[in-house]
């Protein structure tokens, strides 16, 4: 068994909230949420206790915010279209400054404990590190890593865990785990999926040294095991058929159910953990079209759904006891809507 920090370094600020919120029984995290999309500046939310979620402002000159990643006070945005980065401080909601992340389409962003933000580049295939100063801005570039493979390499996610940072390449079907020390990337694991299996997002199960891997280009989950900063693969397990692209993954703060967005059924695909091995629950579809995100409320009692084509965030009903999700109760309209995020 790891240390728990390895699991938690990617969104530790998540996990905490959701204890919090199992514990009061009730809505514990703050209700101003964060809208991310396509041609459009960055948007801000509110959401009420019984679900609904209501487009609030803007924050302008953040273009583009296909991902947001959460640290302290601050913000930190992709621009995709833009090829950058930025930085926000979300007590005034002012932009603090605005970076090259070191490539082309940027998709994902985290920060690592050590101080620096990780860019994945998804057009150039790389995968980028910025030093952050003390007043959450953006600062030098101290890295920037390109993967090569038999495809054109296509980064779409980097994460920290503990002192590993994962970065899932859907080009060269591969996880790669680093270490990172002073700024620089060091590959200490190339993880080979079979290939045309186009891995696009991972997720950590919460205690266990467990990671959930979703494939893009083939709608499945690798499960994975974690251990010294290897990943060793296991069981394979469908999340649709054929036609479908998997979008995002994500683990309830128990560790009992693992949830993706199906791209094309228009579906959440739910699983229940049982040891290392998944077992499906059913598909909920989620009365939007092209579902590229997924994210539970803090207090998990419902899962938001940006559906970019249709232009809107959903809102489904969740029984955290058995998992389950229910029909969508709501729709607030979101052109082409990315990602919603709770600080």
């Amino acid at each position: 068994m790891l240390d728990r920090r390895e699991f938690l370094g990617y969104a530790g600020f998540v996990t905490a909230a959701f204890a919090l919120a199992r514990g009061a029984g009730e809505l514990s995290a703050p209700s101003t949420v964060y809208l991310g999309s396509f041609g459009a500046d960055l948007r801000t939310g509110a959401v009420a206790d019984d679900g609904t979620l209501t487009v609030t402002g803007s924050v302008a000159g953040v273009p583009d915010a296909s991902f947001l990643a959460f640290h302290d006070r601050f913000l930190y945005t992709t621009n995709e279209g833009q090829g950058r980065v930025t930085a926000i401080d979300r007590t005034t909601n002012a932009v603090l400054n605005t970076r090259s992340s070191g490539g082309a389409g940027p998709t994902h962003v985290s920060v690592h404990p050590s101080g620096h933000l990780l860019t994945a580049n998804y057009t150039s295939g790389s995968v980028a590190v910025h030093a952050l100063d003390d007043d959450g801005s953006i600062g030098e570039q101290t890295d920037l890593v390109r993967h090569e493979g038999d495809r054109d390499p296509h980064a779409h996610q980097v994460l920290p865990s503990g002192e590993w940072v994962l970065a899932v390449d859907l080009g060269t079907d591969s996880v790669y785990v680093y270490g990172l020390a002073d700024g620089k990337l060091t590959q200490h694991q190339q993880l080979r999926l079979p290939a045309g299996a186009g891995p696009r997002h991972l997720a950590f199960h919460p205690t266990e040294p467990l990671v959930y891997i979703l494939g893009e280009l083939r709608p499945e989950i690798t499960v994975a095991r974690w251990e010294d900063g290897t990943l060793t693969p296991g069981q394979v397990i469908p999340t649709a058929g054929d036609g479908n692209f998997p979008a995002e993954i994500t683990v309830s703060a128990d560790g009992r159910f693992v949830y993706a967005s199906n791209r094309g059924d228009n579906t959440i695909a739910a699983f229940v953990v049982s040891g290392d091995q998944l077992t499906a629950l059913g598909a909920t579809p989620t009365g939007g079209d092209w579902p590229r995100h997924c994210t539970l409320s803090p207090d998990e009692r419902w899962m938001y759904v940006s559906n970019q084509n249709s232009g809107t965030v959903t809102w489904l009903p969740r029984d955290p006891a058995t998992g389950t999700l229910g029909a969508s109760a709501g729709s607030a309209p979101v052109p082409s809507v990315g990602i919603v995020a709770w600080p």
